[in-house]
């Protein structure tokens, strides 16, 4: 999860039960996305189980992560973090803000629901990266909602905080349009973008309404590296994660440490293919009372450890070496009285 830039226009997910003439709602976040949408808030309906929450918010990331969009997951903080969302956004029943924010990454977007200033105030105190004010109007979009508080409950709450304010609830182009006029930073939509007969245009209509630039749609980050092939989002972002060899180095040197170069261990190609028993038989006959090495570390020397007995080589007649101890054991482990 990582700090963004928070979009003006939020694409909620329609999950209810389906009903003839309700479209898939994988293919309206598709068309959402195309058309310049870049925050989806994955909404899973209470009849869904977690797993059904986890395959399905996992697709719409994965789509998420190829437009560049911002994924948000409603509700089931563990979903969000199983799929690698950007955040949250937790209602009045779901679990309190400030268990969230301890829960998530510092730089995690949480989004806490509010009607009033007072509920605004604190969601903020409680580490709220923005907040979703309504209904503005009434919906039929989900069902138990308290009545509509209107444009000036909007702007009240806009006037009472300095966070970005997102007004949902019965939202259309010339609606979203009032309520920047009120203050809003933008606005959340289901019905506008799910129910219309062109989802991309919808929501085209709706970026232009809340002063949003539709985004030229980018081909996928899978498509980007043909000549490697087909890859998934993890793969890439594990790549592109790998630190650069040459910046540590130049790291370690800025700070005064010294890059410890590994030896290799030693080979025997000198000297043939040779079996295991005789290569066994070879390392028997070690001179295990040598003296071991001493090897730079950063900016310290110290003696290499002895693995096979144990304990620190120390040089010979050291009157910290009684040979009738055992090996330290400070951790209680060997003794049987350490935890493991």
């Amino acid at each position: 999860m990582r700090a963004i830039r928070l979009p003006r226009l939020h694409v909620v997910t329609d999950t209810r039960v389906p009903a003839p003439g309700r479209p898939d709602p994988l293919t309206v976040v598709e068309a959402a996305l195309a058309a310049g949408a870049r925050l989806v808030q994955v909404r899973p309906e209470d009849h869904y189980t977690d797993r059904a929450a986890y395959d399905f918010a996992a697709a719409v990331a994965e789509r998420c992560a190829e437009y560049g969009a911002v994924c948000l997951v409603n509700d089931r903080v563990h979903i969000a973090q199983a799929v690698g969302a950007h955040g949250v956004h937790l209602g009045a029943d779901d679990l309190p803000l400030d268990a969230g924010r301890r829960l998530l990454p510092a730089r995690a977007i949480i989004g806490g629901t509010c009607r009033d200033p007072e509920s605004a105030r604190a969601a903020r105190r409680a580490g709220a990266t923005y907040l979703g004010v309504g209904p503005v109007w009434g919906t039929t979009t989900k069902a138990g909602l308290p009545r509509p508080i209107g444009l000036d409950g909007l702007a009240a709450v806009c006037a009472a905080v300095d966070l970005p304010v997102i007004a949902i609830g019965g939202i259309t182009a010339e609606r979203a349009a009032q309520c920047r006029d009120a203050g809003a930073h933008g606005v959340a939509v289901v019905g506008a973008i799910s129910a219309a007969a062109d989802p991309a245009a919808a929501t085209a209509e709706l970026l232009a309404a809340v002063g949003e630039t539709a985004v030229p749609t980018a081909p996928p980050r899978t498509w980007a590296r043909a000549d490697q092939g087909a890859r998934s989002t993890a793969e890439l972002a594990r790549e592109d994660s790998a630190p650069d060899p040459a910046t540590t180095a130049e790291l370690l040197a800025a700070v005064g440490e010294t890059t410890v170069t590994e030896v290799p261990s030693r080979t025997r190609a000198d000297q043939g293919a040779r079996s295991a028993t005789e290569s066994d038989r070879e390392d028997s006959t070690l001179d295990r009372d040598a003296p071991a090495p001493t090897v730079r570390t950063g900016r310290t020397e110290s003696s290499r450890p002895d693995l096979r007995s144990g304990r620190a080589a120390l040089p010979a007649g050291d009157p910290r070496i009684d040979r009738d101890q055992p090996p330290p054991d400070p951790t209680g482990v060997l003794r049987g009285t350490g935890e493991r």
